[in-house]
């Protein structure tokens, strides 16, 4: 890639051409259990270069606003969440979830400035554990595809949030790699030889294959695409291979294989140029992982492994995070605790945005090259109205398990096949 090409697709602030196809999706604010009780603590949030304020009023409505109060530009992230409204601190005005001045205490109350003065508001709803807005023409928001998750009970939804400091498509090759899960995390996903799939234990998951080059097939789809990391299993290789898919949904959102207890996914927000929120979804119709056990198996528990307000880690870039020495050679592959964490360890090394213009790719970052291509395309139509690539087709699955070399991993059937 030139680096004009990297800055195509890394840039997402002001009106850069990434930073429209991200406003032609509903973006994931924060998670719902952050604003969870009408007139709560309003939440600071920052998406595409953003300031925002998410609150929940006294009804329970949600709403985010522009940070900045529209009058002298104080935070309403100080203000006053009650009796329908967020004030700020300053000069007591008061927005409702709309965006509307409903009280302006400095003002004569026959100020004409009454009935129009409006701060930004951005069209928002709830849906799997998450506040979503529309950051795009608020007069015409796409309408709201609800994510694949949805499918499950609320308590079988569980949710990791970290925050990385480094842009979001690097973040996004990290999680579209099946190659390196082989290396990085293989000693939080081991190889047993007693294991069909991918087996989820309460700190571990078990794969029945020992390869650490797997073969690469994709495929394009309306949504991104759609490939098949397929390695040599342990017992039967001639007969047939372990394949693992993985399904990128454009801009941001990558489904990984799952285990035999929870389905997965990834949202790779951008925060602006330089920062990235990494949300960790597992969930399951009717079995799971309760949240406070995904935190957990994550490293990733707020007031412990990461800020429980601004989701910044403990172990840190700063620290070394905290990598273990004495533990790496007693076996331990990374030193580092926690799957997200050594994740980004390398992602956030390569700098705030990498660059790509020095890579030397092989033939297990097929999926890389493809993601490039995607993204590189719909920047060029970044001002057609046409619907972008995208969206959360709630009938999207992935798959892990052995496929006979007599079969194409393509025809594996959807188990919402009968329901659709």
């Amino acid at each position: 890639m030139t680096p004009q090409q990297n800055d195509l697709l890394c840039r997402v602030e002001g009106d850069s051409p990434m930073g429209k196809i991200m406003r032609r999706h509903w973006m994931p604010v924060c998670m719902s259990e952050e604003v969870a009780e009408p007139d709560c603590t309003p939440l600071r949030a920052r998406l595409l270069g953003e300031n925002m304020v998410v609150f929940r009023d006294t009804g329970g409505r949600i709403g985010v606003l522009d940070e900045l109060c529209p009058h002298r530009r104080a935070s309403l992230a100080f203000g006053r969440n009650e009796e329908c409204g967020l004030r700020c601190l300053y000069h007591g005005w008061k927005f409702d979830v709309n965006g509307q001045a409903v009280d302006m205490s400095s003002e004569p109350v026959d100020a004409k400035l009454r009935d129009s003065m409006r701060t930004r508001s951005y069209p928002a709803c709830e849906a799997g554990g998450f506040v979503w807005a529309w950051m795009g023409d608020p007069e015409h928001p796409l309408p709201f595809d609800p994510p694949v998750w949805t499918k499950a009970p609320d308590d079988k939804i569980a949710i990791v949030k970290v925050h990385a400091e480094c842009n979001w498509a690097q973040v996004l090759e990290g999680s579209i790699d099946s190659a390196h899960s082989s290396s990085l995390h293989s000693s939080n996903m081991p190889t047993a030889v007693d294991v069909a799939n991918s087996t989820a234990t309460d700190s571990q998951w078990l794969r029945p294959s020992a390869d650490k080059s797997p073969r690469l097939e994709i495929e394009r789809t309306p949504y991104g695409f759609r490939y098949a990391a397929i390695r040599k299993p342990i017992h039967d290789a001639e007969k047939q291979d372990y394949v693992r898919t993985t399904s990128f949904i454009a801009p941001f959102t990558v489904m990984i294989p799952p285990t035999d207890q929870y389905n997965l996914i990834q949202m790779l927000v951008p925060i602006d140029d330089v920062n990235c929120m990494f949300y960790w979804i597992a969930w399951h119709e009717t079995k799971g992982i309760s949240t406070d056990a995904w935190r957990k198996f994550c490293d990733a528990i707020p007031g412990v492994d990461v800020d429980p307000v601004t989701f910044r880690k403990v172990r840190n870039i700063n620290n070394n995070y905290q990598q273990d020495r004495a533990a790496m050679k007693a076996g331990d592959f990374t030193g580092i605790k926690g799957i997200p964490t050594q994740d980004m360890a390398m992602w956030e090394s390569m700098g705030p945005i990498a660059d790509r213009s020095d890579d030397k790719l092989g033939s297990s970052d097929r999926a890389i090259f493809e993601f490039r291509k995607i993204m590189l395309s719909q920047v060029k139509d970044a001002t057609n109205e046409a619907p972008p690539k995208g969206y959360y087709n709630r009938d999207l699955f992935s798959f892990e398990g052995m496929v006979s070399k007599d079969a194409d991993w393509r025809e594996v059937p959807s188990p919402y096949a009968a329901a659709s």
